[in-house]
């Protein structure tokens, strides 16, 4: 089942935000607007941060073809944060201080976004964060200076807790990276679920180091728990060692996994012939969504790269046509115009219609929710359903108690 409502193809959007130049409305000034983006592009999330790269590409070229924002083009200084912290930081200084740029935009790992957000704040810069999925950084951790584009690790664990409780099954072990991103995940999948079913009960957890997934041991350490199914939140090579130990143990027979992430092209595509079936997953079934935004970009992206894109490629999109959107309302680059330009920002992309919530500067950008298949050999996603992001955050009080300027 397919559920989504567009407003906008993606040319008549980027022509509604650029139109302004026609009208004489936007003062042209001298130089590109520059934003400073950083994430990993080496490493094991290389085969999500090369399409997103590639996504990001492909609007900037759009955009400026399309005459720039403001009468200026855009231009991004990109860096590569090893996966390091302390080297993201390093870049943010050197693209704030020394590259002059009017915003910061990016990350990957969670940890990295809470850092760059953290310097965001500290310097009074505006910070788009693409793709950590941390709670922490529009709630606990939120500042007045980020904002965040992707589906929250709640909103996502939430959609997937919303499918686990229409099962049978009451016990329930979790199996997730020892680190922010992991453990935020599993407690949202746990308070969810149990709100909707209060007889379910978590007989098992197990919390590897990120990227150094034991996959014998645990396992292991599942099977002996006996559960009726698993929540999943591994991811990259992580998820390929345990797919492919829990197949040859065993450990998926008769039993529903309800896996995050896992419908990614960039982590489904892998596995190739060893793709689990069944589960049900978070995803991007680009090769089916027929909706004209979609279709849009799917076609342009195609053209530009002589490849497929992935989940990884609509977030680098729509980060830039985000940002475009941002200048055309602020009408300058000044930080205070364009902090609040983002609150309440609204507009179409190729999954649909998304608004930057002014009351935790989240984005409303949804995922699809589906189960896995195998066809021709490979990985796929079938049966899934738009689930809006709108539809999966608290409620506003909630969100209030949980941010430190609420």
């Amino acid at each position: 089942m397919l559920r989504m409502s567009v407003r906008k193809s993606i040319p008549a959007l980027l022509g509604a935000v650029f139109s302004v130049f026609s009208l004489g409305t936007a003062v042209a000034q001298d130089g590109p607007i520059r934003i400073g983006e950083i994430n990993s592009y080496t490493g094991p999330l290389a085969a999500f941060t090369v399409p997103y790269r590639n996504g990001w590409e492909l609007a900037v070229e759009q955009v400026n073809a399309g005459g720039g924002v403001l009468g200026r083009p855009l231009e991004v200084i990109s860096r590569d944060d090893g996966g390091k912290p302390a080297d993201a930081i390093k870049f943010a200084e050197e693209l704030v201080r020394r590259e002059n740029v009017d915003l910061l935009a990016g990350t990957f790992l969670s940890n990295i976004g809470l850092a760059v957000a953290d310097f965001a704040n500290r310097n009074k810069t505006l910070f788009v964060a693409s793709e950590p999925l941390s709670d922490a950084i529009v709630w606990s951790k939120g500042n007045p200076y980020t904002f965040r584009l992707r589906p929250s690790t709640y909103m996502q664990a939430a959609m997937l807790a919303e499918e686990a409780a229409k099962l049978p099954a009451k016990r329930w072990a979790t199996v997730a990276p020892n680190y922010e991103y992991g453990q935020s995940a599993v407690k949202a999948f746990q308070d969810v679920l149990s709100g909707l079913r209060p007889d379910v009960e978590f007989v098992e957890a197990q919390w590897p180091a990120l990227f150094k997934l034991d996959a014998g041991a645990t396992v292991q350490a599942l099977e002996r728990s006996k559960p009726d199914a698993i929540f999943n939140v591994t991811f990259s090579i992580d998820l390929a060692k345990f797919v492919r130990e829990g197949q040859l143990r065993g450990l998926f027979k008769d039993r529903e996994v309800a896996s995050l992430l896992t419908g990614e092209p960039e982590y489904l595509d892998p596995l190739k012939a060893e793709a689990p079936e069944g589960w049900i997953v978070t995803g991007y079934p680009w090769q089916t969504i027929d909706t004209p935004a979609h279709d849009a970009f799917r076609d342009a992206y195609q053209k530009r790269f002589d490849d497929y894109p992935r989940a990884g490629s609509i977030v680098g999109y729509n980060t830039i046509i985000t940002i475009a959107a941002m200048l055309e309302k602020a009408g300058s680059t000044d930080t205070g115009s364009m902090v609040a330009a983002m609150k309440d920002l609204s507009l179409g992309t190729p999954f649909g219609d998304i608004t930057f919530r002014a009351l935790d500067h989240q984005s409303t950008m949804g995922a699809y929710v589906g189960r896995t298949a195998k066809r021709d050999g490979r990985g796929v996603m079938v049966d899934f359903r738009y689930a809006d992001g709108a539809d999966y955050l608290p409620d506003d009080e909630t969100v209030k108690k949980l941010r430190p300027d609420g």
